[in-house]
């Protein structure tokens, strides 16, 4: 039989701990010991002891006991090391595959798909890490507690043994009937956690226009409406934990309270000893009670989070078999689009239609054009984050699709308007793309884009940058990033309105530094003087995109030559 795919995944995530989950097991059974003998040796304390008038004896016996509970309390210690082990190796590695999918997941475009990753990596992993910690911390409890009681009553009276068996089975039966309406009310409650990050991701991507257009209360409205789901799923879950009083009467309770009202009968006609009511009894308080408490809590909660939590990782994680890698390389750094189209949906206008280009290795092309043309589309296709529903994108004569990953990757670097500044030192972020750069090597770069009166501000290029960028300004983020990509090894660069934050002098600077480097570069252009830069012009402007110099192209297009006259008046 195939295992359920949450069991699969936390398998997968586990397979490297088996030594310690070993140690832990072993630690485990001795933790166990002292409710194993509990019962039996109370048993002796009772009946060889205290009742047969040896107290001495009686005490020596509950010395052999105390013994062994501090046996079980050194164990006890030699457990969590073990368990830390085991536990924060398969959050880390959880992570990665989580967040992987993620990306998977972004990058094809599946709606809303960095809100549920955030979901999933922030709580649902963590989730996973605690739950695991816990249900082991907890299920060791119940083998500790419950089975070393069940198997030291067997050992101390089989009939009394087979009908608290007997009994224990029943509020078990009754528990099972319970856990799928269980499970189910729990998925939902995930399911909504997800969609409340869905939902407020979406309006914190567009804060600006909820609030340029008055919309807070309909945001907060469409929030709050998830919210308020998430808070009837909650409520619609916790109505399933009653079930824990009659699991617990029929395996604890109602034992105890027969047992204790039969005792002088089970005394006097069938052979049962005083001590071994007395340890029958304090298997039952000490022993099942826990045991049972443990399941029907860590099973209502733990364990049935655990399964939930893993079954929906278990979902995103698992994505449909890619097509196997493209192995070519490219010859150059020339790029050729031929008759390419793409639409965002299948019923959606096309934004790029049966457009054909061709970028010599070497040129320096600028890209210009109303807002909503696809620029930042065409700019997403030649560097392969996106693929044409019609015709093909070459780079070197190599269809991308065809290409190494690794080898297209490091051979087109594009810079987003949106600057990337990681948390770690200067250097770090400029040698991003070129861990093996120098120190010579930075400051070449640095001197190129015009970065060098920040380094100095900052103290050197050792300087911790914070989670986030810190103080830097806009500007100075694009300013780094345009550095990593002049020191970077791609042979084609694309400017996807990278510059929008610096000055025009500034600007020209990068720029000119970038296009003086080697290779290709395709600026998105912020302002017309990138054009006026280019060796050539691609203006996307209706049906028919144009492409020539900044010159022919203001004697061909008029939305061009207004263009250019707008930005110079």
């Amino acid at each position: 039989m195939t295992a359920p795919p949450a069991a699969r995944l936390l398998h997968r995530h586990l397979r490297g701990q088996w030594p310690a989950m070993r140690r832990l097991f072993a630690w485990s059974v001795v933790e166990s010991l002292p409710m194993f003998a509990s019962g039996l040796v109370l048993a002796r304390a009772v009946d060889h002891g205290f009742l047969a008038g040896r107290t001495l004896t009686g005490l020596g016996w509950l010395a052999v006991l105390a013994a062994l509970y501090a046996i079980g309390a050194v164990a006890t210690g030699r457990v969590y090391p073990w368990l830390a082990a085991t536990v924060e190796p398969l959050r880390d590695s959880l992570v990665t595959e989580v967040v992987a999918a993620a990306l998977r997941r972004m990058a094809g475009r599946t709606p809303d798909a960095a809100g549920a990753g955030v979901s999933q990596v922030t709580e649902q992993a963590e989730a996973v890490r605690a739950l695991v910690g816990t249900s082991l911390r907890n299920v060791r409890q119940l083998v500790s507690a419950g089975a070393a009681a069940l198997v030291g009553l067997a050992l101390l009276s089989p009939p009394l043994a087979l009908v608290i068996t007997l009994s224990v089975a029943l509020a078990l039966g009754v528990y099972a009937a319970f856990v799928r309406l269980q499970i189910r009310r729990y998925r939902a409650v995930i399911r909504q956690a997800e969609r409340i990050g869905e939902a407020a991701a979406t309006v914190v991507h567009g804060v600006r226009d909820v609030a340029a257009c008055a919309a807070e209360d309909r945001a907060a409205a469409t929030v709050g409406e998830v919210v308020d789901t998430q808070a009837e799923a909650l409520r619609a879950y916790a109505r399933t934990r009653w079930v824990r009083l009659p699991v617990l009467a029929l395996g604890v309770h109602l034992p105890l309270l027969a047992l204790l009202l039969l005792a002088p009968y089970l005394t006097a006609h069938h052979g049962l000893t005083a001590g071994q009511v007395a340890g029958g009894a304090g298997y039952l308080v000490t022993g099942l009670q826990p045991g049972i408490t443990v399941l029907v809590d860590a099973g209502g909660t733990l364990l049935l989070s655990l399964a939930v939590v893993l079954g929906r990782l278990a979902e995103v994680c698992t994505t449909p078999a890619a097509p196997p890698p493209g192995t070519a390389t490219a010859e150059s750094s020339g790029i050729e689009a031929d008759h390419i189209t793409f639409a965002y949906s299948p019923h959606a206008a096309p934004v790029i239609e049966d457009l054909s280009l061709h970028v010599p290795e070497g040129t320096h092309l600028a890209v210009v054009g109303p807002s909503g043309t696809g620029k930042s589309t065409l700019a997403n296709l030649l560097t392969g984050l996106l693929e044409p529903q019609k015709g093909k994108i070459t780079l070197g004569k190599a269809p991308l699709l065809h290409l190494d990953p690794a080898h297209l990757r490091s051979t087109i670097t594009l810079i987003p308007q949106e600057s990337y500044v990681f948390a770690g030192t200067l250097r770090d972020n400029l040698a991003y793309l070129n861990p093996e750069a120098t120190e010579p090597d930075l400051d070449e770069a640095a001197a190129a884009v015009g970065l060098l009166e920040l380094v100095q501000r900052l103290g050197g290029y050792e300087t911790d940058i914070p989670p986030g960028g810190g103080d830097l300004s806009q500007g100075e983020r694009q300013l780094i990033t345009l550095a990593r990509a002049y020191l970077s090894p791609a042979a084609v660069i694309v400017l996807d309105e990278a510059t929008s934050h610096l000055d025009p002098a500034t600007e020209a600077r990068a720029e000119q530094a970038l296009a003086t480097r080697g290779g290709t570069l395709i600026v998105i252009a912020h302002r017309i003087t990138s054009a006026e830069r280019a060796h050539q012009v691609l203006l996307l402007d209706g049906p028919v995109p144009l492409l020539g110099t900044h010159e022919t192209l203001q004697t061909r297009s008029r939305t061009y030559a207004d263009l250019v006259g707008h930005w110079h008046t």
